[in-house]
């Protein structure tokens, strides 16, 4: 039976204690168990605000990522809240600066996101990830030096700090651009956003504005081999080809998903795997399956769920007309742990799925899908065999339940993770 958005339903808010805590079984019980006369979906806010559709099971996530309809920005004539308003009242966020937060890459439409995306993607196409391997395996190689040299004798190390971040955060500002004396300003912007910490994201934001501001100035006086050069090299040639102020916010969008993300699948592919013996004694017999199992690990967090999405018209999905503009989250966590396109879902399998075939939505599906993917891969890949291959005893130094997490929605990752090495 089809519905409407005005039938009544149970509210979940994503942002709450208890769906923070356990997201494998609060996304499992809105696929399994939907609200009265509803559909298969659900409604939740984030942070208290306005109400959203939660979509959780995985064909209906796949439309709502791929399907046109469903824009990242509500139309501009629509009289429904947007999700993101709430979000931004609740963390007390100064309005001067809220149009800074949709300048970024992925909440562009259309024409826009078209032409933004043209300007990055050659910096992440395949070919050119996969000759900054030798660049990903030296730092790789460095880090693994200095992670031996702090854990001798068995004394524990916190691989979070010393390897999941300082890995992909060089290797993003390697290809993008930014100095090393600014890298820490612009690991601080990231941590405040991925931690929704409304007292520190304006100082942090306006640190790297100011900061990305200056690196387009170096960049024009004096070029080099990166991303930075090559947009304001693009802007001299057509100045209506991009903007200062969207430059910046293509730097936003890189930087911050480049190291954020990887980090947190580094570090939590190593808990996986060291609870699953089984699956990372077949890596260690057969290496060659290392590409298949960071597929499968991405499967499983960390991402939770995509950006809000906004119909351009009424739309019809998993027996509920939603009304054009109504906001609808993509719960990524809930579809990749979907039974009915992932048999027995929770399990580590690491050679579930194929290199190439990309059936999973931890990085998003269709345009918004994430530009980094090729390289997220490749790093996990390279780290993982580079730790469990130099460090075979590698384990846990405290028991798992001690393990501190970062209860923030929106990702699955710890604070830090105490390995012994020996």
């Amino acid at each position: 039976m089809t519905t409407t958005a005005e039938t009544p339903a149970e509210t979940v808010d994503l942002f709450s204690p208890e769906v923070v805590a356990d997201p494998f079984g609060w996304y499992a019980r809105l696929r399994e168990e939907t609200g009265p006369n509803t559909g298969t979906l659900n409604i939740g806010t984030m942070m208290g605000g306005p109400e959203m559709w939660l979509v959780t099971r995985y064909e209906d996530v796949r439309q709502v990522l791929t399907d046109p309809r469903f824009l990242t920005n509500p139309p501009a004539d629509s009289t429904i809240a947007d999700i993101r308003d709430g979000v931004f009242k609740r963390l007390d966020f100064p309005p001067d600066l809220i149009p800074w937060m949709a300048n970024l890459l992925n909440v562009s439409d259309g024409e826009d996101h078209t032409r933004l995306r043209k300007l990055v993607s050659y910096a992440l196409t395949a070919h050119r990830i996969n000759k900054l391997r030798p660049r990903v395996e030296k730092i790789t190689a460095d880090l693994l030096d200095k992670l031996a040299e702090d854990g001798k004798d068995g004394a524990p190390v916190d691989l979070v700090e010393e390897y999941c971040y300082p890995l992909p955060v060089a290797v993003i500002c390697d290809l993008v651009g930014i100095d090393e004396p600014d890298r820490p300003h612009w690991r601080a912007w990231g941590d405040s956003m991925a931690t929704m910490d409304g007292e520190r994201i304006p100082t942090t934001l306006l640190k790297c504005i100011d900061l990305a501001r200056e690196l387009i100035e170096k960049r024009r006086a004096e070029p080099q081999d990166d991303l930075v050069t090559a947009l304001v090299q693009a802007q001299a040639e057509d100045p209506s080809r991009v903007s200062d102020d969207e430059i910046i916010g293509i730097l936003f969008s890189l930087v911050t998903a480049g190291h954020q993300t990887t980090t947190y699948l580094i570090g939590n592919s190593v808990i996986i795997l060291l609870e699953n013996p089984d699956q990372l004694a077949r890596l260690k017999e057969n290496p060659s399956m290392w590409p298949q199992a960071v597929r499968e690990l991405q499967r499983l967090g960390p991402i939770q769920f995509a950006q809000p999405r906004f119909p351009s018209e009424d739309i019809e999905l998993g027996g509920v007309t939603i009304p054009r503009g109504a906001p609808v989250a993509p719960l990524l966590l809930a579809a990749n742990t979907d039974p009915r396109k992932f048999p027995d879902p929770n399990k580590l399998v690491i050679d579930r799925l194929a290199v190439g075939s990309e059936s999973h939505l931890g990085f998003g599906k269709g345009i918004h899908r994430c530009l980094g993917q090729h390289l997220a891969y490749q790093e996990a890949e390279v780290a993982l065999q580079g730790l469990f291959t130099r460090f075979p005893d590698l384990s846990l130094a405290v028991p798992r339940e001690e393990i501190p997490w970062i209860l923030r929605p929106g990702f699955t990752r710890t604070r830090t993770l105490p390995l012994k090495l020996v």
